[in-house]
């Protein structure tokens, strides 16, 4: 496993992050994992080198920092040994401050997530999206105050417009506050709208690249097919997936298996391999529900591919509406 600083900041990740939203509460989707399903698999991301793990508290209504933090602690001698990430925005009660990015919240919810996962602190608290409610001086004041308090060491920020997240950095940088070291969003193959402004703005500003989504929810798999044909669980279960990604997408795919074809590898692989070789990718956000989509992850990591591969994965691409944020 290769071992690379998140953005210009001093933190150290493995390569690949392993997400944890399929572990959590079987009850909420039918391709969630619990914690007995979802413990090989950690397992063997752990022995095999990956240290950097993504949850967020709404993931299963907190049931995945929950099942993270007690198999992290079960795998892992020390806290120190491993770089826990988690998130903060989507509603977590029903109550008006149970949700957002208010000082009310993000006080709160940062406090109940280190109870579910069990730690005194996180090393990268997120913003799971855009708060149009609340001023982004607010949130960043809020921000910084988690960090000083010594309750996350870094924070990150999740899929928005370029213009928001340069606003929320100019707004820390102007009042002396913790900048964001990181930028999860929304990149795969057949999505790379990022490519326009955020992507270059993270290179400009030395901003780690944490993709979620890397495989466009198993699309990239061959999960699914032209038609909305499903061949898997999850695939037959994610209506979200169905609204985000349409037919044209395929020709994508189809490239991405005609290279896989040729190297004799599967698509999965192929998927990973280019997005871990474009500029400003630091680590892909990984999802894994069988032990072989790890493999396919694990083994992305080395391959390289040529510029002719590159240029055939890339051929078939039509540009997106934004999907992922709003």
């Amino acid at each position: 496993m290769e071992y690379v600083r998140l953005g210009a900041s001093g933190l150290v990740v493995s390569r690949l992050c392993l997400g944890m939203m399929s572990y959590g509460s079987p009850a909420s989707r039918d391709w969630i994992l619990g914690e007995d399903a979802a413990e090989p698999i950690v397992r063997r991301a752990v022995e095999s080198g990956v240290t950097f793990f993504d949850t967020a508290d709404m993931y299963s209504d907190g049931v995945s920092e929950l099942v993270t933090g007690r198999l992290l602690a079960k795998l892992f001698p020390r806290r120190d040994d491993y770089v826990l990430a988690t998130k903060v925005y989507f509603p977590m009660g029903s109550g008006p401050n149970d949700k957002g990015l208010s000082r009310k919240h993000i006080m709160a919810a940062i406090d109940a997530s280190l109870d579910r996962l069990g730690v005194d602190h996180v090393d990268l608290y997120q913003i799971h999206r855009w708060d149009n409610e609340t001023p982004i001086e607010e949130t960043m004041s809020a921000l910084h105050d988690v960090v000083a308090a010594g309750k996350a060491r870094y924070i990150g920020a999740s899929s928005m417009f370029a213009w928001q997240f340069a606003k929320a950095q100019q707004v820390a940088e102007t009042h002396g506050w913790t900048r964001f070291v990181s930028m999860q969003n929304h990149y795969n193959l057949v999505y790379r709208e990022e490519e326009r402004e955020m992507i270059p703005l993270c290179r400009d500003q030395g901003v780690g690249v944490i993709p979620w989504s890397p495989l466009a929810r198993g699309l990239l798999t061959g999960s699914r097919e032209r038609g909305s044909e499903q061949t898997t669980v999850r695939s037959g279960s994610d209506p979200i997936a169905d609204a985000m990604y349409v037919d044209a997408d395929f020709d994508v795919v189809d490239a991405v298996r005609a290279v896989a074809a040729e190297r004799g590898l599967p698509p999965a692989r192929i998927a990973l391999a280019w997005l871990l070789g474009r500029p400003g990718v630091t680590a892909p956000i990984i999802g894994a529900t069988k032990t072989e989509h790890l493999v396919d992850a694990l083994a992305a990591e080395p391959i390289r591919l040529s510029e002719e591969e590159v240029a055939a994965l890339h051929a078939p691409y039509r540009p997106h509406a934004v999907l992922g944020h709003h």
